[in-house]
């Protein structure tokens, strides 16, 4: 028991001191804070200095801090502002990613399960990662950077679909009609909710905002838990219900104030990027088998091969979600947007391990180069935009950046 507290206070030491680190490396070199936690997970996890392990307790936490990860992914996505041709483009470009990606998986691992499996995770693209770094260049309302979130939600959600349909267990056909199911109940629940103005719910979450209350925080946490626990039961993954549950929040304040949206926003941050978003990216470090990495020739060549991989499949088709008139330069930079992956590669990599689908040093190779381009497509893709600023604020990225 001592053990397991004693990790347990490690892993928030280290969530505590990688803002601060991230900030100071931040005038030398910006590095999002989610690479920094991992980094410094790595580094007092097992594979270095020992001073945390894993267990029960932890996992749960880190589980949690996953959904909440997803959650606040589908939270901050306005369909409204990018549907029409910057989604259409987007999912058409998705599709491409998928056809690429399992193209590319199976060629390199023929097992059909790990060919699928890491042609899933290539078409992944982190949407919290990119969307601080298109804020900080103010870039977020531009048509460009519609673009990008349109790419960066369907880069989220087609992934999640995906594992659902072929990583489930199931035959892809009776996955089908699982997820259809799931995604039904998850719509007349969306739609719904956008139906009525919740005249009731807002002024109980106005007259709570500032006591013990927290009534507006309590039942997202609770729509959090019931869209979990419904795609867990149906033997989806946990992510579908946590994303599904951040767009029903979302449509449910759509009529409050703005200043109690935005304060509603903000505690629900402060809840998962505060403390159990950091606990997961952490742990992630901690449980990464560094060893299987270093110690495989085949899974360093694979680092570099997977990066590369990230810009063929992910990356190509994304750019041509583009807006009308962009120019080559803007087209290359959404696609290295695009291209930016990490959360759901750590997911994926994780069903794919605990399957014995894939070995600890592919999915080492795999999280390692989700990191890389966490550290060099988003810098590279704004160097290529005229007149915008480079400058991230590392300890302000969190999806937030994450």
């Amino acid at each position: 028991m001592i053990d397991d507290l004693t990790s347990l206070l490690v892993i928030s030491a280290v969530a505590v001191a990688a803002p601060a680190l991230a900030r100071l490396a931040g005038k030398v070199v910006p590095i999002p804070i989610v690479v920094f936690e991992i980094l410094l997970g790595i580094a007092v996890g097992p594979s270095i200095l020992g001073w945390a392990t894993s267990n029960d307790h932890i996992e749960l936490l880190s589980e949690f801090g996953l959904a909440l990860l997803f959650f606040m992914a589908g939270n901050e996505i306005d369909f409204a502002l990018i549907q029409g041709r910057p989604l259409r483009r987007a999912a058409f470009g998705w599709v491409g990613s998928l056809v690429l990606g399992v193209g590319i998986g199976l060629l390199l691992f023929p097992p059909m399960e790990t060919g699928i499996i890491v042609g899933i995770a290539l078409t992944t693209t982190a949407l919290g990662t990119i969307m601080p770094v298109l804020r900080d260049a103010g870039l977020l309302s531009s048509r460009f950077g519609t673009s990008a979130i349109a790419v960066g939600a369907v880069g989220e959600f087609g992934p999640l679909l995906a594992i659902s349909l072929f990583l489930s267990g199931r035959r892809p056909a009776e996955a089908l009609v699982v997820v259809i199911v799931f995604a039904a109940i998850t719509v007349a629940a969306i739609v719904l909710a956008g139906r009525r103005r919740h005249e009731r719910l807002h002024r109980l979450v106005t007259a709570t905002l500032h006591t013990s209350g927290q009534f507006a925080v309590r039942i997202a946490l609770l729509v959090v838990v019931a869209l979990v626990t419904l795609s867990i039961a149906m033997g989806l993954d946990m992510l579908l219900g946590a994303f599904g549950a951040g767009v029903l929040c979302r449509v449910v304040l759509r009529g409050a104030s703005d200043a109690d949206r935005h304060l509603v926003e903000s505690k629900l941050e402060a809840v998962a990027f505060g403390f159990l978003v950091p606990i997961f990216f952490v742990t992630t470090g901690v449980t990464f088998d560094l060893a299987a990495l270093v110690g495989s020739s085949s899974a360093l060549l694979l680092l570099p091969a997977f990066l590369v991989a990230l810009i063929v499949v992910r990356g190509l088709p994304g750019s041509f979600a583009a807006p009308p008139g962009a120019s080559v330069r803007q087209r290359v930079s959404l696609g290295l947007f695009s291209a930016t992956a990490l959360p759901l590669i750590v997911a994926v990599t994780e069903i794919g391990v605990a399957e014995g689908a894939l070995s600890e040093a592919t999915a080492a190779a795999l999280v390692g180069a989700g990191m890389l381009s966490c550290l060099i497509f988003p810098l590279t893709a704004l160097s290529l935009l005229p007149g915008v600023s480079t400058h991230i604020n590392p300890a302000a990225s969190t999806e937030g950046e994450y």
